[in-house]
């Protein structure tokens, strides 16, 4: 019999779900047997939904032997060399600034240098996680940027704080039927973006559309007006809002401020493109003639796009203390001497 306490990791989550991370080498028809004769919740038998909280005693009555055959081992944490910055960090949260080239989760090419690899890393070393059997947590990231988009992400350090911090980037997204509706929603965290895109954009814009995304060729259109599916890409179209300020233009370039409100996948350079704005140096969505000239002068063949500033206007739940907070983190130095370059410097107005 093996004699468990809840911790804060585990606060809030169902039974099965901590049983299922528990007893990772079982197969599911055992871990629901287990749950209806061999699981007791504070002595007593508990159904599979039971939410547990902190200070719970989980007791799971299994043989040693077939402890050791489901039971997690020692998880083996692909080590990498530490890349990130670190923005702003407490007992809940971190707050990293993601370097050019490198994966936030890992892929079928990449599974150990990735982003959250590092930060695992990092904290067990800091002593405030480990990857033991029993641990059913590891920290993870609140939100995702591509390999090649710089800038932040946060992570939760504990359970509680994640589930907080990825309803809060999910908020407005999430919305959009009440958005649609004409209710006014509040973005808990209005997350902002640098590029540089071909073309003077002299005015504020709002772009709102729908976005359908082919999979396959891991590739996201703009859909015309009135158009709310199209053959040959996959699933439904989905609103995608955004609004581009621009910064500084030069030599027939514009620095642009990119505020997401809904957050689709390749958003920006989606929405941009379509509206004449194609970022520099992005081989998807952008100007063949224009991208040519840039990799020959800098020798860029990936798009500029950095994530620089999280401002949180409504912390949720455990995170409520961050309302109103603001985390910045500027833009790579490559970044900077290409704004230069092309007469739209970071001198921001």
């Amino acid at each position: 019999m093996l004699r468990l306490e809840a911790g804060v990791n585990e606060d809030g989550r169902r039974l099965d779900r901590f049983l299922k991370k528990y007893l990772p080498g079982a197969p599911l028809a055992f871990v629901y047997r287990t749950l209806r004769k061999d699981v007791r919740v504070n002595g007593l038998r508990a159904p599979q939904e039971t939410l547990l909280k902190e200070g719970d005693v989980i007791e799971i009555f299994l043989t040693e032997d077939q402890l050791a055959e489901f039971a997690g081992r020692p998880r083996t944490l692909h080590k990498a060399k530490r890349q990130f910055g670190i923005v702003y960090e407490d007992e809940k949260v971190l707050f990293v600034n993601k370097p050019f080239g490198l994966l936030t989760h890992g892929d079928e090419h990449e599974k150990k240098n990735t982003l959250a690899n590092q930060v695992a890393g990092y904290l067990m070393e800091q002593g405030v996680w480990r990857p033991e059997p029993g641990n059913t947590f590891s920290p993870a990231p609140a939100n995702r940027l591509d390999r090649n988009t710089t800038g932040l992400v946060a992570f939760g350090k504990i359970l509680p704080a994640l589930r907080d911090l990825t309803a809060m980037m999910r908020g407005k997204a999430d919305a959009g039927e009440a958005v649609e509706a004409g209710e006014a929603v509040e973005a808990p965290i209005e997350k902002y973006y640098l590029t540089i895109v071909r073309g003077r954009l002299e005015a504020p814009l709002t772009l709102t559309g729908r976005i359908v995304r082919d999979r396959q060729r891991n590739v996201s259109r703009v859909l015309p007006v009135g158009i709310i599916e199209e053959d040959g890409f996959a699933g439904q179209a989905q609103r995608a809002e955004m609004e581009a300020r621009p910064l500084r233009q030069g030599n027939g370039y514009t620095l642009v401020e990119a505020k997401l409100i809904t957050g689709r996948t390749h958003q920006i350079r989606a929405q941009l493109a379509a509206a004449g704005y194609p970022l520099v140096g992005d081989q998807k969505y952008g100007d063949a003639r224009a991208n040519a000239d840039t990799e020959r002068a800098f020798g860029l063949t990936t798009q500029l796009l950095h994530a620089y500033r999280l401002a949180i206007r409504a912390g949720a739940g455990s995170l409520d203390y961050l309302t109103g907070k603001e985390f910045v983190c500027e833009p790579p130095e490559r970044f900077q001497l290409i704004s230069e370059e092309l007469g739209c410097s970071m001198k921001m107005k």
